[in-house]
């Protein structure tokens, strides 16, 4: 692990890292946000019968389009071309699990638009069920792996 920090000058002060002698390559991101409320809102929620409405659906078209403005939320990440955004759901007993996976091709990687694409998409389920559960809960936000680029391939192992 290099001892520099490559988000931050000599100085101290931050900048964003200059990417344009890295080699395009295929990069995919894949990310997940648990998102816990009581098992009967689980069931409303996975049946679209929510007093606002479906809330998967929402909630996937929020996660996209945070995805492609990561770099307007996040101050130091690059505008990437985006290839593709899926985000799907599995229900368990009193949790939702939020995957969001990114793909592009690219000079860098799309780890955090993977992270957004997957919190926002939890908010949205939070903002869709704060009705009918004030003690719904987003957790643990993570990158579950990664490919591409010259730092390879990466899996969560826990």
């Amino acid at each position: 692990m290099s001892e520099k920090l490559t988000h931050l000058r000599d100085d101290g002060s931050a900048h964003m890292v200059d990417v344009s002698d890295k080699e395009v390559t295929k990069r995919v991101a894949t990310a997940e946000a648990i998102f816990a409320t009581r098992p009967e809102v689980i069931e409303l929620l996975m049946s679209g019968n929510l007093p606002k409405g479906e809330a998967l659906g929402t909630a996937r078209v929020a996660g996209i389009m945070a995805a492609k403005r990561t770099w307007e939320l996040i101050p130091l990440c690059h505008p990437l071309p985006i290839s593709k955004v899926s985000i799907d759901f599995t229900a368990e007993d009193s949790t939702v699990r939020i995957t969001a996976q990114v793909t592009t091709k690219g000079v860098t990687g799309v780890e955090m638009e993977a992270l957004t694409a997957a919190s926002v998409a939890a908010l949205t389920l939070y903002d869709m069920v704060k009705a009918v559960d004030k003690h719904a809960a987003v957790r643990s936000v993570q990158v579950i792996s990664k490919s591409g680029g010259k730092s390879g391939d990466w899996v969560r192992e826990d």
